[in-house]
């Protein structure tokens, strides 16, 4: 009983969004989402498979797989986005500012 509340609980905590996530861009976003919900499916997955159903494990486990794969995807996609604006001169960062007056560039690379 101990086991499939912790295994509950964990699997409830990695779908719930988080502040974090306020701040991004729709491609981080999307990235953080998939691989989330790779954990928390892969997550229900075990739970399922610890009480012997296991149809729905193999579900969710097929899902948790898909995620994964699509996280993948989303980060081999932004690591050559970033690798095509380094090749070509674009910054890829931000300026830290104080008021109007640009203090420092801060590279992300």
């Amino acid at each position: 009983m101990n086991r499939k509340m912790i295994l509950r609980t964990l699997s409830l905590l990695t779908l719930l969004p988080t502040t974090a996530g306020l701040a991004q861009t729709t491609r981080q976003e999307d990235k953080n989402l998939m691989r989330n919900l790779g954990v928390g499916l892969g997550a229900v997955a075990l739970q399922k498979a610890v009480q012997g159903k296991h149809k729905d494990a193999a579900l969710y486990g097929v899902a948790a797989a898909y995620a994964g794969k699509k996280y993948e995807d989303r980060r081999k996609e932004q690591h050559v986005w970033r690798s095509y604006r380094r090749k070509n001169g674009k910054r890829v960062g931000y300026w830290l500012m104080r008021g109007e007056r640009r203090l420092r560039y801060v590279s992300l690379i």
